[in-house]
């Protein structure tokens, strides 16, 4: 037995903290282990020291909860939020998504289809 080990220790197995350690590779774990550290960007939201972007898309959500009268709106409402504040997808993914397709478009791309565009998609499938 170690020195360094008490013997109750010995009993209880593995380290149950190795599982806090990020396993995956997509970029998108949020536990922190050993060594990882929030981002500054996220360590200031935290401690309610938000930057003028992240007070915006909080303001630009509560704004449609409150219109929609929905607490919680659905990820598809959230992502109308956010082209409705003008973000587009223009640049390649910084995070690994297998089963998705990654792509571009202009920064001036409109926030959605026109609706005369979409009526005659639908025309033309039926």
């Amino acid at each position: 037995m170690s020195e360094s080990k008490r013997p109750h220790q010995q009993e209880r197995g593995p380290d149950r903290r190795e599982n806090v350690v990020d396993t995956r590779l997509n970029g998108l774990e949020r536990r922190r282990g050993p060594g990882r550290r929030l981002s500054d960007f996220a360590k200031a939201a935290e401690e309610g020291e938000m930057n003028r972007e992240q007070f915006l898309f909080i303001q630009a959500v509560d704004a449609f909860k409150r219109a929609n009268d929905k607490p919680f709106p659905t990820w598809t409402e959230v992502l109308e939020v956010v082209r409705k504040l003008g973000y587009r997808k223009t640049c390649k993914m910084d995070i690994e998504l297998p089963q998705c397709e990654d792509w571009t478009e202009p920064a001036d791309a409109p926030a959605f289809e026109p609706a005369d565009s979409a009526e005659e998609d639908e025309r033309d499938a039926a």
